[in-house]
């Protein structure tokens, strides 16, 4: 470990609704914060300087909108969790396949892959308010299908691919993991996301360390 390094990575979360946290009731539910709070506040760990995610975003809004915002930010860390609306929204996966492409070469031009982590898609059909964004089987699907490309594009650039699909699952038959709008993860499904997201980003914080 490197005992010269006391201060905590500067962390930027990019994404959707799902990392902004839309309808938590407090932003403290958040994941990225959840994240922060489960790591600790001893270093090595990290310090959410910036959640860049907006409700309704795609991967080409992420291009177009968050990216921009990282020199300013001088990210030493960073997450991506986007797909959703490209679904939802009809992009191909051929386009959303480049848009991610982009987003993590850029990525891995100001990081190092063991500072960046990628999150699977929750799979929101199954939750009350599924069905009244498009036929809930294809979008499962689509959910799917992008997110087997992340992990797949991740994996060839060495990036971590943590995946809480199945957790999302779980929402069909527990509503205490769906917010009140009845559509997005309450703050209890993020903790269950962080118990598999913290331990990932705690490995690749300690390879770091030991470069």
């Amino acid at each position: 470990m490197n005992a010269d390094r006391e201060e905590p990575l500067r962390y930027v979360a990019l994404g959707d609704s799902y990392t902004i946290g839309t309808a938590t009731r407090r932003s403290a539910e958040r994941w990225p914060d959840q994240l922060v709070a489960a790591l600790g506040p001893e270093p090595p760990t990290l310090e959410l300087v910036a959640n860049l995610g907006v409700n309704g975003f795609t991967s080409a809004d992420v291009i177009r909108e968050e990216l921009p915002a990282l020199g300013g930010l001088r990210p030493g860390f960073a997450s991506l969790l986007v797909g959703v609306n490209d679904v939802v929204q009809g992009v191909t996966i051929e386009a959303y396949r480049a848009n991610v492409e982009r987003i993590l070469d850029d990525l891995l031009g100001n990081l190092e892959p063991n500072r960046v982590i990628t999150v699977s898609t929750p799979d929101y059909t199954v939750t009350p308010q599924g069905a009244a964004y498009g036929d809930p089987a294809a979008n499962a699907a689509g959910i799917r299908a992008v997110n087997a490309v992340l992990r797949e594009l991740a994996a060839a650039r060495g990036i971590a691919f943590v995946d809480i699909h199945d957790v999302s699952l779980r929402a069909a038959t527990d509503r205490t993991l769906v917010a009140d709008d009845g559509l997005h993860p309450s703050g209890a499904q993020y903790a269950l996301w962080v118990e598999r997201i913290a331990p990932v980003v705690e490995r690749a914080i300690a390879g770091i360390d030991s470069d």
